[in-house]
């Protein structure tokens, strides 16, 4: 049951009322005002629901950027350490309010590269095959590039990716997965698995994974466990240094709001972070920050998980993320957050139920995230049709081959009142 369905079938009116109502009683409805809301063709902020795919510029992004182009054009080189935010240790600033997202200790967290490179770096330091324990369980339809970093690190040791990848399927037409099913995988097969690789969001389903019952079965049974938390940083609660995976990564243009293909992020539990031992493709910035000028040609690393770095980052990037998680701070980060994020799915799929039950199926299951996946099943309604009606009224959303429109409802800039609003467009674009 949702936290809102105390209604009956409500009218257009009444549930404009109602959505209006929840907006007015919102303490975080104020964050809204950081963001650029786009305008729609008809000059009107656009309903924005594809946060889940890139979101919303935060006022306070052109100020944290524009500070590190003035430092470039004033100080040149000397900005690498000068300044109340030197580009020397400028990831370090981004650290502490990134852990504390995610759920980690700060020595735990780095911000680097992108969400992919990360993960080969992952599986370079933790897919480690021998023996018998070779292969990898992964879900079917994972993102493509989880799916070919996969493969690609299976074939790089010699081995053969059609029988090395073991590939969960989902239960039934909805796409979504039995975890029950997987945490039995896992226990069957601890012989044969070195790692399990699983998301923390399933991107086209919008399925939330148990990552702290995942991460214990693995653990109980000797394998390796890491997840692609690309839809779920930003979204979710996460206790990533209480769950105890084993490594993390995301992206940080979703919800995280830093623009379009900036920085990634990525975790490594502290049982690892100072282990020398484990393997890892070394970089000139990950080595021993105390004598990394002195240009020795012996790797020694950082003992946390800034040792998995490889170069320099880029501090543009990096500003627009500071800027974002400056935000994400004044709200008081994930639990207000949360707690709105459930009450509009809530109302959401409440409304989804009581006005187009019989012609929108919704693939997402409880508990979700801030997306919901949807598929049309009205009858000689074509899906994508319907997404473009949307996008003509105003309504932003995103289309996932082959029939899913994904809705992403975001609590720091959406509000009750746009749920309301598409929910009256639908309907009258189905009718």
């Amino acid at each position: 049951m949702h936290p809102n369905s105390e209604f009956q079938t409500m009218t257009t009116d009444s549930i404009l009322l109602r959505a209006r109502e929840l907006d007015s009683q919102d303490p975080l409805r104020h964050f809204r005002d950081e963001f650029h809301i786009p305008l729609d063709a008809k000059g009107n902020p656009q309903v924005y629901f594809v946060g889940n795919s890139l979101g919303l510029q935060s006022k306070r992004t052109s100020q944290f950027v524009n500070e590190v182009l003035e430092t470039w054009q004033t100080q040149g080189v000397r900005g690498h350490f000068t300044g109340d935010f030197p580009w020397m240790p400028y990831h370090e600033f981004l650290t502490a309010p990134m852990a504390r997202l995610v759920g980690a200790m700060e020595r735990e967290v780095v911000m680097m590269n992108s969400l992919t490179a990360n993960l080969h770096l992952m599986l370079a330091s933790f897919y480690r095959p021998a023996g018998r324990k070779q292969k990898i369980l992964i879900e079917e339809h994972a993102f493509p590039s989880d799916h070919y970093a996969v493969e690609s690190h299976i074939g790089a040791r010699g081995l053969d990716p059609a029988a090395t990848m073991m590939v969960v399927r989902p239960q039934g037409p909805s796409g979504c997965f039995d975890q029950s099913e997987i945490c039995d995988l896992i226990r069957a097969n601890a012989g044969e698995l070195a790692l399990v690789l699983l998301p923390g969001v399933q991107y086209y389903t919008g399925q939330v994974f148990d990552i702290e019952r995942l991460t214990r079965v693995a653990r109980e049974n000797g394998v390796n466990i890491g997840f692609d938390l690309a839809h779920a940083a930003g979204n979710l609660e996460l206790k990533l240094h209480d769950w105890g995976p084993d490594f993390a990564v995301w992206c940080s243009y979703k919800y995280l709001n830093s623009g379009p293909g900036s920085v990634g992020g990525c975790f490594v539990h502290e049982r690892h972070v100072a282990d020398e031992k484990l393997p890892r493709l070394a970089g000139w910035w990950g080595h021993d920050k105390a004598s990394r000028f002195l240009m020795p040609n012996g790797f020694s690393p950082i003992p946390t998980a800034e040792g998995w770095q490889q170069s320099n980052p880029p501090i543009l990037s990096l500003a627009a993320i500071r800027a974002s998680l400056s935000v994400f701070d004044q709200a008081g980060g994930m639990e207000p957050l949360r707690r709105k994020s459930e009450l509009m799915t809530g109302f959401f799929v409440d409304l989804l139920r009581e006005q187009l039950g019989n012609k929108i199926a919704i693939l997402t299951p409880e508990p979700c995230g801030c997306q919901l996946s949807l598929r049309v099943v009205a009858e000689d309604v074509d899906g994508k049709s319907v997404k473009q009606a949307l996008e003509n009224a105003g309504m932003e959303t995103d289309w996932r081959e082959p029939d899913v429109i994904r809705a992403a409802p975001v609590p720091l800039y959406n509000r009750f009142e746009e749920i309301a609003r598409f929910i009256i467009a639908l309907k009258e674009i189905l009718e």
